[in-house]
């Protein structure tokens, strides 16, 4: 799948499902041989996008490679002659709460959010840590620390790089927050009933790729939190390659109940050119204003083949 540096297309993209399930077992031992949070960060890209989208919402299918812009005719496999994809898959899947939390002398960290719960051991006192939130739909987190009995160690919380204006409180009183390779540290005595809160503001964003990503000059792509989204053709009004996301426009998001299962959707207010007739002209052709509705990428195909985009033109 390789040939020069920065040639990524989009609608050939290999992105094999297995490469991304590797880097997520290669992530999670460098980050407990190194706290640092570029392999947490490297982790989370590539469990909740890539590595889960190859899996399908009902986890009885799978792709083999996974494409950042379809016509519409991919959908996910029963079973591939080379069927390394769906065995790891489900070994990631089931190792997954394996990555949460991190243990390490008197240190404690959590690496992942999405609600948790573990006891752990630290000098010679056991810690019960339960981690509750709605991530990734929600940066709202919430830690209760349980020891035995008093204990001083540090509680490392993972900033991720997407987040800026983290906050941080503990049992209702707010904390600074200077990170140390990505974490925020916590160091003090806990006693049971101790309950740490922080924030991670989730606002939609764009995502621009380096100039020379060809492929990716004049699109743009859009992210929530750890989230990368899509366009699929069946949520917008005109064919996707009609489509486009002018710069400046505003994003906004909300949580929809009622769509996959319930899933936060990001949505703008776009352009579509229409359909003039004629195959060339001196003009472009002109445009109309239409909603925009982006689904986060590893859903797309749960509701049958369509098109979809993850660079869209601005």
């Amino acid at each position: 799948g390789f040939t020069q540096d920065y040639d990524l297309p989009n609608d050939t993209a290999y992105a094999e499902t297995c490469a991304s399930v590797a880097m997520v077992f290669w992530a999670a031992r460098m980050l407990n041989l190194d706290l640092d949070g570029q392999y947490a960060d490297l982790l989370e890209l590539a469990l909740y996008n890539n590595a889960l989208a190859g899996l399908s919402k009902d986890g009885e299918s799978y792709f083999y490679d996974n494409k950042l812009d379809s016509d519409g005719s991919q959908r996910r496999w029963e079973w591939h002659p080379c069927p390394c994809c769906t065995m790891n898959v489900a070994r990631l899947v089931a190792s997954v709460g394996g990555y949460v939390f991190g243990l390490a002398g008197d240190e404690i960290a959590l690496h992942l959010y999405g609600g948790a719960e573990t006891t752990l051991t630290v000098s010679d006192v056991a810690v019960r840590v339960t981690e509750t939130s709605a991530y990734p739909w929600d940066g709202d987190i919430r830690v209760a620390v349980n020891p035995e009995q008093p204990v001083e160690f540090t509680l490392s919380l993972r900033i991720p790089a997407w987040c800026q204006g983290a906050t941080l409180a503990v049992n209702g009183t707010h904390q600074p927050i200077t990170t140390e390779r990505g974490y925020a540290r916590l160091r003090r005595v806990w006693n049971a009933g101790d309950v740490v809160t922080l924030t991670l503001p989730m606002p939609a964003e764009r995502i621009y790729a380096h100039p020379d990503v060809k492929d990716d000059v004049g699109r743009v792509a859009l992210r929530r939190g750890p989230l990368v989204y899509c366009l699929e053709g069946q949520d917008q009004p005109a064919p996707l390659h009609r489509i486009r996301l002018p710069r400046g426009v505003a994003l906004s998001s909300s949580y929809r109940a009622d769509l996959l299962g319930g899933i936060a959707v990001i949505e703008a207010v776009g352009q579509a050119a229409r359909d003039v007739g004629a195959l060339y002209r001196t003009d472009p052709a002109p445009e109309t204003p239409v909603p925009l509705t982006a689904v986060p990428y590893y859903i797309w195909c749960n509701r049958g083949p369509n098109p979809m985009q993850v660079w869209v033109r601005e």
